[in-house]
């Protein structure tokens, strides 16, 4: 220990050894030594021992300037009595160099002083005072304080002058009163050495690390000594005062050497070896670490002694505080230095007792959080120091202060400072972790955090309040309100955490998950909420981010793991004992009720029965009561009691059975919970996202752990991913196949294994036949459980039934594909069993066993044709053109039987033919091959009429069948003669390399001359022709198969038959596409005729199967299929779900294998995203997926192109929406973002609809910005001026403004600014202007209504006039209309009144031309009849110079209908 407990002090002498470890004096090691006046010269006996040679005795400082512990003045003979401990110990080096001399001298003082002296003690040392730092004690103050007068250049000296220097400063430390280090010429000398500590050697740093470290520890008990002093006040405070500045004097020089030294290790860090030998290691060989941390915690213990003793104050000064906490923050930011373990508790400890023993917790706070903000890997200590305060000192200031700071943090702050946010919310979460119930108490001010915007400072506070529910509430204690307090408290966290799972941030939502699941874990939560949770995760399973789904597959992983209902929760068995303890909880209260009942009628028998004694009558009454039931009831009851007696456990009371029934419930409603989710996992194992389909895996397993209802089917939905490309996928797969399906037993194993066969699909069996492979491949399938599988396939196995046999069959065809030899001992087996009496029990038997067949290893082929060979082609025929299966499973065996006997027969194409003439037989019963030919080739109708439908479908499906088989089987004949010519060159060749003096050979001289291209190219032409002549034939006479394909494309063309017998034209179809994707030539001759059956047939089938049939004609002749491109893409319109399924799979195929090009047609995929089956909007999904990752990503150049088709089409806003989003989130890079930018700019000027405005506006929007991005926009501003009328395509731009701004810095936020400023100005510009053109088309449109109307009076008039000239007299048509005249002249007004002044001022003037004309004629009325002519003459030119006045008037009205317009508009 570097310290000394102040009790110890007190009872004990101590003593010091080298190495700082104080312990009690031994009675035989204390020594009473009478030391006469140390002014005085004594005897040479009683003189201290001189100072070691290399002593600086030269000019020596007065002597009354020496500082003695206790100096007595002159009388002389009085004698200090000193208590010595001495432990020298002199160590000599085997070297020339030196002679080291240590002396430590530990002691402590007692002082036996003279009452009656009057004593004085000498002039004291001047005053230490901090420095700013190390070498500002080498300047002058006016204040006297000690500071250095001599110091000593230390890198001058010599490596000898600088060991006796050290020596020198070690004597007098150790020789000397502990107080010596205040005196000038010590004082100077340490100084130097510390100045200079960098440069000293490692002995020298030892030793002068060890001199002060031990007199600063021997130190610290004399200052817990001072509680109890002897002498006078006067002494008293002079020892006070000398203690107090060797105290700091100690600290400051010792804090200074560990920054030294950890600045120079810095410094030195990159170029330092560290060499590793065998010798030795000297006693004094410098090891820094273990020094530093034992001087770090002498300073912690000098903190966590009684320092107000020593200050005169509770508090110690403001100087040496802000000295040590300045310097330990200081050294809190070296990382390395925190690596261990004795530094980082002793600056803990530091920090902890001056913030929390001293009130130092301002400053302390300020430092702190600077810390934590700048430097991440100080947080954990930090908080390490903060808890050890807490329950050190039993004071939470220096937490509740931090916590105070942050909470009083504006929340915008830490939204820049996302480093500090993550720092402080790192922070909290350890405070939380160690500190609990402070925290707790403290929580509310952090609570506003959650209204920020900073997500890292919400995940903090997020799990803050995780940490408080695990831990804070676990021992609830005190009285009732203060439980309750509590219990609000945590229910409100609850509250909080549910309410954060919606949070805006996908961080945030994920982190919340992430809580509940550690709450999960320590089973802190009830079961009351416990459904709300699981309910929150299933919805959050399909949130837009990968992330949270990952938090929330792993919630419900750990939730079922942890779940308090049991091991299974199959909805099925809860709810019937559910409904079991509800009718024992109906019981339980019918008979408490029943019992309250008997008690009320007991009680009313006493109270009536005043002596005291039972009344028998009252009790007849209660039983009479009790006969009044219901019959139906208490029999009722007893059943239900005896019933649940024997099949329920007794639970207990009515409040357990509650209890009980509640936990049931809730139990049920999980176990419903998690049945719902198993679509969306389905969905999410066809996620892009790897860590969406492993742990969606994971999910389905824990789930059919506990027996969830769903989860056996929906894992057996994982087995195609085993074909994915990603490898953590596959083993996803395969690990959890092995464990549902691979077990210890091999029976269980092979029963699992043909079960999930028998089970499957057909894409189930394939994704199933390439794990088995791989299994047994790798050795996980056993031996022992292929025997196990044909044991089940022999029914060796009792109870085994005929699917299990077949399923164990077919798993053993899946594992012969990687181990041939597993089928070569049960071949016979697979013959009898196969083709028997179980083939026509089970549809598939016979078909499995033809795979079987085709299976079988070439030797195992070759023993069967010589054994067995004609009785398995015999019931091969006979399965093909026998009637002993059904309709349904002979396709699917025939086809697997005419596949083995190609495999299986050298010359396959005699069977064939024999096949062909049987099949033909049956169908149309004739016995000539002539005449059966030339009668196939004429379609006879008379023969047709007799054809059973059924028979002529087997009869084309054996035929196209035969056709493609006899194609493959060329394929492999030209191909095994390409790998004979190419194995006898590598023979010749190595033969000729092994003797090289043979001369080469014709064919070597055929090979230089290049007929070995030419006799490959001829193989190639005899290849085609072959091909060709299994539907054509030979120019003279055609084959059987090339005359059915003629019949067949003949069939074809009968419409009206062909939708008469729906499947007559599936076979015949079928059969037709065959024959297409054999020859060239046919194919193109039907091309037509296929595109119309597939736009055109009735059902569904045939257009699906001439849907996929164009896929692999697409690939056989590209060539011919390129002008039919339209076509194709036209499949994905089809009304049928299965034809637009297999149009998107065909063209996938296609166009993901460069077998065809993305055409201008794509737009027609695109809107399959949004399909209403969800498999084909998926499908759609993943072509687009692994199309952007193809080259540069094509998508990149097929937007705008889709963009155009798809604005022009009449789709939906919202389906539009979805399908641009999807496409554009695919592209990524940064520079194709850029580039469509510029190209959806452009595309504002070459349309004019609105709506496509608006859809281009969107995709804007859609796309990711950059920098340079948005500088583009801006600077394209004049192409999209014209549409910012628009509201919504102004909302558009105002959200790609909203998310330039979070990324963007100063300058362009600035610039964004003010181009936001600038497009709310054109919008409201173009709004005006459109409101005023608006406006002025609805006047103008007034203005033609009232243009017209006066054209049509003027037309009244003139044929007034014309009337009047006829009949020789001058009529007054004004007159005769003057009744009317007032009426159309108010309705004129009010019309002009509702449109405009103008319009007012009109009607005025043609009331006036009225009252003119009235006054006009009544005047010519009143001539006499010799003026008629000029009156008449006078009348008609007014009337003409009106009108055409009036006319006029029409043009400059409009303009003052606009004038009129924009005066009331501004």
């Amino acid at each position: 220990m570097d310290s000394v407990s102040p009790e110890a002090s007190q009872c004990h002498e101590y003593v010091r050894l080298p190495g700082s470890v104080c312990r009690p004096m031994n009675k035989l090691e204390v020594h009473q030594v009478i030391v006469p006046d140390m002014t005085n010269s004594g005897t040479q006996e009683n003189r201290p021992q001189s100072p070691p040679a290399g002593y600086p005795t030269e000019n020596p400082p007065p002597a009354k300037t020496r500082k003695k512990l206790f100096h007595r003045s002159k009388p002389k003979g009085e004698r200090v009595s000193l208590l010595y401990a001495v432990a020298g110990s002199v160590k000599s080096a085997a070297s020339d160099e030196s002679i080291i001399v240590n002396f430590q001298i530990h002691f402590k003082v007692r002082v036996l002083a003279d009452d009656k002296s009057g004593e004085s003690l000498s002039t004291m040392a001047p005053q230490f005072v901090f420095p700013v730092n190390l070498q500002a004690l080498e300047q002058e103050y006016e204040d006297g304080r000690l500071c250095v007068q001599n110091s000593v250049r230390v890198a001058s000296l010599l490596s000898s002058e600088l060991e006796e220097l050290v020596k020198g400063v070690s004597f007098d430390l150790s020789d000397k009163e502990l107080f010596c280090v205040e005196e000038q010429d010590v004082f100077d000398r340490v100084y130097s050495l510390v100045r200079a500590f960098s440069g000293l050697t490692s002995s020298c740093k030892f030793t002068i690390v060890e001199s002060l470290r031990s007199n600063f520890s021997v130190l610290l008990p004399s200052v817990d000594a001072l509680a109890c002093h002897d002498e006078d006040e006067s002494m008293h405070l002079d020892r006070i005062s000398s203690l107090l500045n060797a105290f700091k004097i100690y600290t400051f020089f010792l804090i200074n050497i560990v920054l030294a030294e950890e600045s120079n290790i810095n410094s030195n860090n990159d170029s330092r070896a560290v060499a590793n030998t065998r010798k030795k290691k000297h006693v004094n060989t410098w090891n820094w670490e273990p020094q530093r941390g034992r001087v770090l915690n002498l300073i912690a213990n000098s903190l966590e002694i009684n320092l107000p003793l020593l200050f005169g104050s509770s508090t110690p000064d403001e100087s040496y505080l802000s000295f040590v906490v300045k310097n330990t923050f200081s050294m809190f930011e070296n990382g390395a230095l925190l690596k261990d373990t004795g530094t980082k508790d002793a600056l803990c400890r530091i920090i902890g007792t001056i913030a929390t023993k001293y009130r130092y917790v301002e400053q302390c706070c300020a430092s702190v959080l600077h810390l934590i903000h700048k430097y991440d890997f100080v947080v954990t200590h930090i908080a390490d120091a903060v808890a050890w305060a807490e329950k050190k000192y039993a004071d939470g200031s220096l937490a509740s202060s931090l916590i105070r700071e942050v909470g009083r943090t504006n929340p915008k702050d830490y939204i820049k400072d996302t480093a500090g946010a993550e720092n402080v919310g790192r922070f909290l979460v350890e405070l939380a972790d160690k500190l609990p119930k402070l925290v707790a108490t403290n929580v509310g001010i952090l609570v506003p955090h959650f209204g920020g915007e900073s997500y890292k400072m919400r995940n903090a506070l997020i799990g803050v309040l995780g940490k408080l529910i695990m831990k804070a509430f676990k021992d609830i204690e005190g009285e009732m309100s203060s439980k309750c307090v509590r219990l609000r408290a945590k229910q409100a966290m609850l509250e909080i955490l549910l309410e954060r799972c919606r949070d805006a941030s996908a961080y945030t939502r994920s982190r919340v998950l992430q809580v509940w699941a550690e709450l999960c874990e320590e089973h802190s939560i009830s079961i009351g909420l416990w459904n709300e949770v699981a309910s929150v995760a299933a919805g959050r399973l399909e949130d837009k981010s990968a992330i949270v789904r990952k938090s929330a597959l792993n919630l419900l992983i750990v939730m079922l793991q942890h779940n308090p209902f049991g091991p299974q929760l199959r909805i099925a068995p809860f709810e019937a004992t559910l409904d079991q303890y509800k009718n024992k909880l109906a019981e339980q209260e019918q008979n408490i009720s029943v019992r309250s009942l008997e008690n009320n009628s007991a009680s009313h028998s006493e109270s009536c029965n005043t002596d005291g004694e039972i009344d028998n009558g009252n009790a007849n009454i209660v039983a009479e009561e009790l006969d009044s039931l219901p019959d139906s009831c208490t029999p009722h009851v007893e059943n239900v009691v005896t019933h649940k007696e024997s099949s329920l456990p007794d639970i207990g009371n009515l409040e357990q059975i509650k209890a009980l029934v509640a936990s049931l419930e809730s139990g049920l409603r999980f176990s419903k919970c998690l049945t719902s989710i198993m679509p969306t996992l389905v969905q999410l194992m066809a996620s892009s996202s790897s860590t969406d389909v492993e742990n969606s895996i994971l999910l389905l397993m824990r789930c059919r752990q506990f027996q969830i209802d769903g989860s056996e089917d929906s894992l057996r939905k994982m087995l195609p991913l085993v074909f994915s490309q990603d490898k953590s996928i596959y083993e996803a797969v395969e690990n959890a196949f092995v464990t549902i399906y691979i077990r210890k037993s091999a029976a269980e194993t092979a029963k699992n294994l043909a079960n999930l066969s028998v089970e499957s699909n057909i894409g189930d069996l394939a994704a199933l036949e390439s794990i088995v492979g791989a299994l047994v491949s790798k050795g996980d399938i056993s031996s022992s459980a292929i025997s196990a599988l044909w044991d089940f396939f022999c029914f060796n196995v009792s109870g085994t039934t005929a699917e299990e046999s077949r399923g164990a069959l077919s798993v053993l065809c899946m594992a012969a594909k990687s181990s041939p030899g597993i089928l070569s001992s049960h071949v016979q087996d697979i013959i009898d069993i196969g083709f028997g009496r179980w083939a026509k029990l089970e549809p598939l038997f016979a078909r499995t066993a033809c795979i079987a067949l085709e299976r079988l290893s070439n030797e195992d082929r070759k023993k069967l044709l010589l054994t067995n060979g004609r009785k398995v082609i015999g019931v091969l025929e006979s399965l093909i053109t026998g009637s002993w299966l059904s309709q349904d499973s002979w396709y699917a065996a025939a086809d697997k039987a005419i596949s083995a006997i190609y495999i299986l027969h050298p010359t396959p194409e005699t069977i064939a033919l024999g096949l062909l003439k049987k099949s033909l037989d049956c169908v149309f019963d004739f016995s000539g091959g002539d005449e059966l030919q030339s009668d196939i080739e004429n379609c006879s109708i008379n023969n047709l009429a007799t054809v059973e439908v059924a028979k002529l479908s087997r009869f084309l499906f054996v035929a196209s069948h035969i056709a493609m088989n006899h194609m493959v089987y060329v394929e492999s004949c030209a191909r095994k003669i390409r790998k004979q010519r190419a194995k006898a060159h590598r023979t010749e060749a190595d033969g000729q390399i092994a003797n090289s003096m043979v001369p080469p050979k014709e064919n070597g001289i055929n090979a230089e001359l290049g007929l070995a291209a030419s006799e490959d190219a001829l193989l190639d032409s005899l290849e085609e022709r072959a091909q060709a002549e299994i539907v054509s034939g030979s120019s003279a006479k055609k084959c059987l198969i090339g005359s059915c394909a003629s019949f067949l494309s003949k069939l074809c063309r009968n419409f009206s038959l062909m939708h008469k017998y729906p499947e007559l034209q599936a076979s015949a179809m079928l059969a037709l596409c065959r024959f297409m994707i054999i020859d060239a030539n046919f194919c193109d001759a039907n091309l037509q005729l296929l595109f119309t059956v597939v736009e055109n047939a009735p059902s569904e089938v045939v257009r699906s199967n001439c849907t996929i049939a164009l896929g692999d004609l697409a690939v056989r002749f590209p060539n011919l299929l390129e002008p039919w491109t339209e076509n194709m893409y036209a499949r994905l319109q089809d009304t049928s779900t299965s034809v637009r399924k297999n149009a998107v799979l065909v063209l996938s195929h296609l166009i993901l294998n460069d077998m065809m090009k993305v055409k201008g047609y794509i737009n027609e995929m695109a809107i399959r995203l949004e399909d209403g089956d969800d498999r084909i909007s998926n499908l759609a999904k993943l072509f687009f997926h692994e199309l952007s990752k193809k080259g540069n990503n094509p998508i990149y150049n097929l937007l705008p192109d889709i963009l155009g088709r798809l604005s022009g089409q009449n789709l939906d806003r919202e389906c539009f929406y979805n399908i641009m989003q999807f496409l554009i989130g695919s592209i990524k890079k940064d520079k194709q973002m850029e580039a469509l930018v510029e190209k959806l700019c452009h595309r504002f000027t070459g349309v004019t609809d609105v709506r496509q405005w608006e859809y281009i506006a969107y995709c804007l929007s859609q796309l990711t910005f950059t920098d340079k991005g948005i500088k583009k926009l801006i600077d394209l501003f004049k192409t999209y001026e014209h549409v910012l009328s628009e509201d919504c395509i102004m909302d558009h731009f105002k959200s790609i403004l909203s998310k330039g701004k979070k990324f963007a810095k100063p300058e362009l936020k600035a610039c964004l600014e003010e181009f936001e400023e600038k497009l709310n100005k054109i919008h409201m510009e173009k709004k005006e202007q459109e409101v005023t053109a608006r406006n002025a088309q609805v006047y103008q449109q007034k203005i033609d209504g009232l243009k017209s109307s006066a054209v049509a009076q003027d037309f009244k008039e003139e044929s007034g006039e014309v009337d009047e000239c006829e009949d020789g007299e001058v009529i007054d048509s004004t007159t005769k209309e003057s009744p009317c005249s007032p009426k159309g002249t108010l309705c004129c007004k009010k019309e002009a009144e509702e449109s405009s002044c103008t319009s007012s001022e009109l009607v005025e003037s043609d009331s006036e031309v009225t009252k003119f004309q009235s006054v006009k004629s009544k005047r010519g009325a009143s001539n006499n009849r010799a003026m008629k002519a000029d009156v008449k003459s006078q009348t008609v030119s007014t009337r003409r110079s009106l009108r055409s006045n009036r006319r006029l008037s029409f043009y400059p009205l409009i303009s003052n209908l606009c004038a009129c317009l924009f005066r009331s508009i501004y």
